[in-house]
């Protein structure tokens, strides 16, 4: 029987923090192992690109650690590129993963049109199921 593996694709230490709850839920249903992935991307407000790296640490510090609190095997993953959907899909494919999980954000219709919509670029793009939280979400599956 073939290992259920969960990426779980998080922007900020807020959206780890409040998908934790839901992940670790999922998680221990599936007796899954989880891959925590943050695409990191320099901010205008950052003076080097160490800023968007230790923002990425902090942010897969986050969930990671609390995965682990309840004994859920977790590892995070710093990501790099442009094309944050793309990543998340190429870091699913390496790292074997057999769900793709992460939260929608609370953008309208046109700042997600704008800035691009992450998790409907997953979706139309993955041959894994996907699981997206609404922006809202709170509690477990």
């Amino acid at each position: 029987m073939a290992t259920s593996r969960i990426l779980v694709a998080v922007s900020t230490p807020w959206a780890s923090e409040k998908l934790c709850e839901s992940i670790r839920d999922l998680a221990a249903r599936l007796s899954a192992s989880v891959v925590v992935a943050h695409v990191a991307q320099t901010q205008d407000e950052d003076t080097s690109e160490s800023d968007a790296r230790e923002r990425g640490e902090q942010t897969l510090a986050t969930l990671t650690g609390k995965l682990a609190d309840a004994h859920i095997t977790a590892e995070g993953v710093l990501l790099f590129g442009d094309d944050i959907g793309r990543a998340i899909l190429n870091a699913a494919a390496a790292h074997d993963v057999t769900m793709i999980a992460l939260g929608a954000s609370g953008k309208g219709r046109v700042a997600r049109l704008l800035a691009g919509d992450i998790p409907q670029q997953i979706m139309r793009s993955s041959e894994l199921p996907v699981l997206v939280f609404p922006p809202d979400w709170a509690g477990t599956i």
